[in-house]
Parts: structure tokens; C-alpha cells; sequence
């Protein structure tokens, strides 16, 4: 499991004996095409990365309608950001195809953190950096909805 670990992009640039206490604090999981991984709301307890497969984040709106965020695929991470102290999930995570997750505990992986300031000060600055781009990259998409609305003129 460590080497799986180690091959994904927020894990990458660990020592060995960090991805091994990062493997010990997660399991493997599998979920069939259109399984719910969690709802918005949801408490955020654990912190994922797509081994194989894909995941897609929604916005869930009223009566039913949700708002595609992102699409993921195989070595994206997604879910609880330590980093972030966010106590439950922002969006709906659904597999849109069948899809092994690495699940790890999100509060696990805080006490590593904070067990190894440089460690979790480096793997902060990831997943910042991760989750930052994405937020840019969905901001660009709005955008471009937006501009393309008709305006109304008074």
C-alpha cells in the first residue's frame, strides 16, 4: 500500500517512513459506478485519493439539481483538508465509474502532521496548493457561464 501511497500527487514527495505512518492511518476501499463516497454535510472524517477510477464533486442544489464542480481521476486527492479545519464535506462526492480509493483518517493524519512540523508544514503547502488551483479553476468556469448569459436590459 505504501508504494501505491507514495505514487500519488500530495504523497509524492514524502520520506518512506512518512508514507508508511501515512499507510497505516488508511485502508483501501472499492465503490461500484454511482455510489455516494459522502454527502455535503456529511462530517468530514476522512481525506481520499483515487487509486483507480473516477469521482465526481457536486454541488447539490433544491429540488434535486446539482452543480458538476470537478471531475477526478486516478491519483486526484479529495475530501477533508486537514489543513483547513473544515468539519464536514463542502460537496457530494459520487463514483462515476467503479473506483478504488485510498481512505485515510483525516484525524490520523492531523496527528502526524503535528507530530512532524516539517513533514505537516510540506504536505500543508500540497494540498494548499492543490485545492487552491482547483478553486481557481472552478472560478474560471463560472466565469465563463456567467459571460455567456443573456443580459437583460432595463
Amino acid at each position: 500500500m505504501a508504494e501505491r501511497l507514495a505514487a500519488q500527487e500530495v504523497f509524492g514527495f514524502l520520506r518512506p517512513e512518512q508514507v508508511n505512518a501515512i499507510s497505516e492511518a488508511s485502508n483501501k476501499v472499492t465503490y461500484e459506478a454511482g455510489s455516494v463516497v459522502y454527502e455535503k454535510g456529511d462530517n468530514a472524517d476522512y481525506f481520499y485519493t483515487i487509486l483507480n477510477g473516477e469521482v465526481t464533486l457536486r454541488l447539490p442544489g433544491r429540488g434535486g439539481v446539482s452543480i458538476v464542480i470537478d471531475q477526478l481521476t486516478t491519483g486526484t486527492m479529495f475530501g477533508s483538508c486537514v489543513c483547513f479545519r473544515r468539519n464536514a464535506y463542502a460537496l457530494t462526492a459520487q463514483c462515476t465509474s467503479e473506483s478504488e480509493l485510498l481512505k485515510i483518517d483525516s484525524v490520523a493524519l492531523k496527528q502526524l502532521m503535528d507530530g512532524d512540523p516539517v513533514m505537516g508544514y510540506a504536505l500543508a503547502a500540497r494540498m494548499s496548493e492543490i485545492y487552491f488551483g482547483r478553486y481557481i479553476e472552478t472560478m474560471e468556469k463560472l466565469q465563463a457561464i456567467v459571460m455567456n448569459l443573456p443580459m437583460e436590459s432595463h
